[in-house]
C-alpha cells in the first residue's frame, strides 16, 4: 500500500468496530436513521443516472441481484466476463461517488486514498449472492467497504480458500463491514435477505454499497 494511513475517524458516535467475524470487521449500527435517508437520497440521483441492470454471468445466468455503481469505474458481469467499466452499458459516465459515501470509507479505513468504486447492490425479495473472492482489484492491500441499507441479509464469511467453514450474522440498515487484511479475499456472499424487515425502503428490498480501490 502506497499511502500512509490516518487515524480513524468516528462514525455514528463509534470510534471502533463492534464485532470481528473471521477477520471482517463490522460496526454495527454505524449509521442513524437519518443518515441512512440522507444517504438513500444520493443514492436515488446515482440510479436516475445509471439505471439499475440485471447481470449475467460469464455461463449467461442471470444474477439475482440487481447493480448500478458510482465512481471512476463500475463492476460489470456479462457474456465477456467479470470486470471493471469506465461507463454504464448504456454509455453513460457513472456518476461521481457521494461525499457523505466517501467520509464513510475514511472513518472506517483511517485511509486518505479514497475509493474507485462504489458498487450498488439491490437485493429484491428472493435475492442472494453466492460465496465469492473480490479479486478483479490491481492490489489486494487495499480494503474493500460494505455498507448496508433495507432489509436484514444474512451476511456469510469464510476463508481464502472455497470449501472452509463459515460462519455468519445478520447485517443490519445502517451496518458497516471492511473486509481487510487476513479477510480481504475471504469468501463471503448474502445467504438470503428478511423481505420487509426494515421500512427504510417503502417496498422492501436491501441495498448494499461495495466500496473498492481498483487501480
Amino acid at each position: 500500500m502506497r499511502e500512509k494511513t490516518m487515524k480513524n475517524r468516528q462514525i455514528g458516535g463509534l470510534t471502533a468496530p463492534t464485532l470481528r467475524l473471521k477477520g471482517v470487521d463490522l460496526w454495527q449500527g454505524a449509521l442513524d436513521l437519518a443518515e441512512q435517508e440522507r444517504l438513500l437520497e444520493a443514492l436515488r440521483q446515482i440510479v436516475r443516472a445509471a439505471p439499475l441492470i440485471q447481470p449475467v454471468t460469464p455461463r449467461g445466468q442471470k444474477m439475482s441481484v440487481r447493480m448500478s455503481a458510482a465512481g471512476r469505474y463500475g463492476w460489470i458481469s456479462d457474456r465477456a466476463g467479470y470486470r471493471y467499466a469506465e461507463r454504464h452499458p448504456s454509455g453513460v459516465d457513472w456518476p461521481p461517488i457521494p461525499e457523505d459515501v466517501l467520509a464513510i470509507w475514511h472513518a472506517v479505513t483511517g485511509l486518505g486514498r479514497p475509493p474507485d468504486c462504489c458498487l450498488i447492490n439491490f437485493y429484491g425479495e428472493g435475492a442472494r449472492m453466492g460465496l465469492h473472492q473480490d479479486r478483479d482489484e490491481a492490489d489486494f492491500s487495499w480494503p474493500v467497504v460494505s455498507i448496508s441499507f433495507g432489509d436484514e441479509g444474512l451476511f456469510r464469511v469464510g476463508g481464502a480458500q472455497r470449501g472452509g467453514k463459515t460462519e455468519s450474522v445478520w447485517l443490519q440498515s445502517g451496518d458497516v463491514a471492511v473486509l481487510g487484511g487476513d479477510a480481504r479475499l475471504a469468501y463471503h456472499g448474502v445467504d438470503r435477505i428478511r423481505f420487509k424487515s426494515s421500512s427504510l425502503l417503502p417496498e422492501g428490498g436491501r441495498i448494499n454499497l461495495t466500496l473498492r480501490v481498483v487501480d
